[in-house]
């Protein structure tokens, strides 16, 4: 019979090293493909609930690597991205890996050279969506690099979400994610300034978000900032999928993208002092809304 060789390819063994709420959610839904998956991150009990749904846990950042062809890293920057890669030596040799962590495009050519240095195939990526949206067909995904790797691997990344090539260059991925997140920081902050100037004439935000929202923002920003309209009148800003530390951390990025490619970085870098105005008054655990707060003291003064 020549009924397994018209059979699908098992799914591929991944690696993640990095389990924050995004990490978690892709090896997660690795899992949930099929994928043979090991997981590693600095501290092991991030790993237990990956664990018990048949993860295995590496001890060390070279078994982890070893486990796989593939390594998909999702760690805070570029910088602990290579404080952690180069803990697994020479285990990196002849492996792939997929970096899905922020940062800047010449980051992202600085990592290229790494990992040609140590005989590794790389691609940087950037995830577009939440955690809860992993794993949606529909998801955006970036990818940038050598097309050879992303095509052989094309299949494993489908697993997480729909990947978009965007060009050998491999520094596009970040370039849009910051370009991208630019936009869409910018459309958030002009909301919330825009709450903040109806409620000096004690307008609620849910009575002015059945117009603004209706009018301008479904085709800018998605429904999720509909469900959490009625927090900014509660001052509510839940931290579970996200705080303000790791948004000031993304606003960063964009700023010191847009001086390397020579933008004028005044808007994102006056967002990001609004963040680290927020977090300076106690909202740093708190979600990207709580800059509300900033915006609403003028209109609190006497």
């Amino acid at each position: 019979m020549t009924n397994q060789q018209s059979a699908s390819p098992q799914p591929q063994p991944v690696t993640v090293i990095g389990l924050g709420p995004m990490g978690v959610a892709l090896a997660g839904t690795l899992l949930e493909r099929g994928h043979p998956t090991t997981v590693w991150n600095r501290t092991p009990e991030r790993a237990n609930g990956l664990v018990a749904q048949g993860a295995h846990r590496a001890g060390t950042v070279a078994e982890a690597v070893s486990a796989s062809p593939v390594t998909i890293m999702c760690l805070k920057d570029y910088e602990t991205m290579h404080t952690v890669s180069d803990s697994a030596g020479d285990a990196w040799k002849g492996r792939v890996l997929v970096n899905l962590n922020s940062g800047t495009p010449k980051e992202a050519h600085t990592a290229v050279s790494w990992a040609a240095d140590r005989g590794v195939d790389y691609l940087d990526g950037a995830i577009m969506v939440p955690p809860a949206l992993v794993g949606h067909p529909d998801s955006i995904f970036l990818y940038s690099g050598a097309q050879a790797v992303f095509d052989e691997h094309r299949t494993t990344l489908a697993s997480m979400g729909g990947p978009r090539y965007l060009g050998p260059d491999p520094g596009l991925a970040v370039l849009y994610n910051a370009a991208l997140l630019d936009m869409m920081y910018a459309t958030m902050n002009g909301f919330l300034h825009a709450v903040a100037l109806v409620g000096s004439a004690n307008v609620s935000a849910v009575t002015f978000a059945d117009l603004a929202l209706n009018w301008f923002m479904p085709s800018v920003v998605d429904s999720s900032l509909t469900a959490q309209v009625p927090n900014l009148d509660s001052s509510n800003y839940p931290g579970d999928m996200g705080t303000l530390e790791m948004n000031l951390n993304a606003l960063e990025h964009i700023t010191r993208t847009c001086e390397e490619q020579g933008i004028h970085s005044d808007q994102p870098r006056l967002m990001k002092e609004i963040a680290a105005q927020a977090i300076a008054e106690g909202y740093s655990g708190k979600n990207y809304l709580a800059v509300f707060e900033v915006f609403k003291k003028a209109t609190q003064a006497p």
